[in-house]
């Protein structure tokens, strides 16, 4: 993470079943220590959780088949690129011809898992190395709030998925199957709870990090991601009450100007409740190719020129909206850092949220995840559902008046549903937001896509893990 100090870590030795970490700013390599020696000494701790943290930085977990399946998927954007070029799967996402053969799922799948069996590790590992009682717990608490994003993550797109929370001997016929047992979609919430609730009690406040760890998972993180856990499931007063204790905190705040949120030099601010940090002491990767895949492509272009924001998103803005200038890149306007985009660039449009100033000629970029302004609509939402109209339309105003909008007389689900869309636009939501409404059919026909109901409100398990599982892995409706 930025600001956050890493050493040469000894805990991959530890790993079973680990992939090679990519070269990033953990700089998480393997060790020729023995575990007892590992788990004496204090440093292994903080290595334990930073190579969690570690996963987030990769092609296949946060950039460019994250995107594909949660913007590109949606009625926020269009492929990309040039016609000829399918962007391997983006093309089958923007379709709905994927299958459950598609490389984009199946690499969202292992990677996931790849970063909670470092959090398993972590888990299991830290209550036995020797360490301040109090780190301990943090750092405690800091994976099992980054075990349950994962699994929410998982979720929203598979369904039920197994939960996997012990260190499997894949030596074990019994561990090898249970780690093939599909726990039901109801079961993984409550694991996911469960891990969020006991981050929540042992994560402190934002301000209470020193700059050095700025960007750790944090209470109000925790209680922000459970808010939004508890929507996904309609269960509004839990939602309303964490979501509540989050803007009472007066940790957060909205940023005055909404395009700010995406620069550089407001990275970790005060809207920001969680986010991936791009790099560490050394300015290097950032999110692997997730700010070059979405740039402007073409003759006096920088990227590969994925994930284009609709027409119908561009239309989807009242008049005035300065979101829709903070969001979304126009072929021939100029940029705020004085950057040309050029009538020359292949799309009429590209993400400005992925975007990073020409000055800083690094594709070295946070990405956002958990932002002040979300739970402002996760609190409005729960609001209304629970009859507090006239609440949930002061809150869907403070939202509005920093988009420099006229406040609404009164408040509808729709309106709050169109906030959430606007407010929230490419930042990978849309997908997941359409199928929990109910909508995704309605939208995405009326889109131009072929959503097929009962069978496209899920992602299909990769045929991979079905194979290898011997038939424990039963496949998802429809596939």
């Amino acid at each position: 993470m930025k600001r956050i100090t890493s050493k040469i870590a000894i805990v991959i030795a530890l790993s079973i079943g680990f992939v090679s970490c990519e070269k990033d700013f953990l700089e998480v390599t393997p060790s020729e220590e023995t575990p007892d020696v590992a788990l004496s000494d204090p440093d292994v701790a903080p290595e334990l959780v930073n190579s969690i943290y570690n996963i987030f930085l990769g092609f296949n977990m946060s950039s460019f088949p994250w995107y594909g399946a949660t913007e590109i998927t949606s009625d926020n954007a269009n492929k990309g690129s040039d016609p000829g070029d399918t962007g391997t799967y983006q093309k089958n996402h923007a379709e709905y011809t994927y299958t459950e053969t598609e490389a984009s799922f199946r690499n969202l799948w292992e990677n996931h898992y790849q970063g909670i069996a470092r959090a398993n590790q972590a888990i299991i590992l830290l209550p036995d190395v020797n360490v301040d009682a109090e780190l301990q717990s943090r750092l405690i608490g800091e994976a099992r709030f980054l075990r349950g994003l994962m699994y929410f993550r998982l979720v929203q797109m598979f369904g039920g998925v197994p939960i996997i929370d012990f260190i499997p001997d894949p030596n074990d016929e019994e561990d090898i199957n249970r780690a093939y047992q599909r726990a039901t979609k109801e079961e993984v919430y409550g694991f996911i709870e469960a891990d969020l609730e006991a981050a929540m009690e042992s994560l402190p406040l934002k301000s209470e990090y020193s700059s050095a760890n700025l960007g750790r998972a944090t209470k109000g993180a925790a209680q922000a991601l459970l808010a939004k856990v508890n929507l996904y499931q309609k269960d509004w007063q839990p939602a309303y009450e964490l979501s509540q204790a989050v803007i009472a905190s007066g940790e957060y705040d909205l940023e005055s100007n909404y395009e700010d949120i995406w620069k550089v030099s407001h990275e970790n601010g005060v809207e920001s409740i969680f986010e991936i940090q791009g790099r560490g002491e050394t300015p290097s990767l950032g999110v692997n190719n997730y700010s070059t895949s979405q740039g402007a492509r073409g003759q006096g272009g920088w990227g590969w020129g994925f994930n284009s924001p609709s027409e119908d998103l561009v239309n989807a803005y009242e008049e005035g909206d300065t979101r829709m200038d903070a969001t979304i890149i126009f072929r021939g306007e100029t940029l705020y850092d004085g950057r040309e985009v050029p009538e020359t660039v292949s799309n009429p449009r590209y993400n400005q949220k992925a975007y990073v100033d020409i000055n800083l000629q690094s594709d070295d970029k946070n990405v956002q995840l958990i932002r002040y302004a979300e739970v402002l609509l996760i609190n409005a939402e729960a609001a209304f559902q629970l009859g507090m109209t006239e609440e949930a339309r002061e809150v869907v105003n403070e939202v509005r008046e920093r988009a420099e909008l006229d406040p609404l007389e009164t408040v509808t689900l729709m309106d709050i549903y169109k906030e959430r869309r606007l407010e929230l636009a490419m930042e990978g939501d849309r997908t997941f937001d359409l199928r929990r409404q109910g909508r995704a059919a309605e939208v995405m026909q009326a889109f131009g896509v072929p959503f097929e109901e009962g069978k496209h409100e899920l992602f299909p398990i990769p045929q991979e893990q079905i194979a290898q599982s011997g038939g424990l892995l039963e496949q998802n409706p429809g596939w």
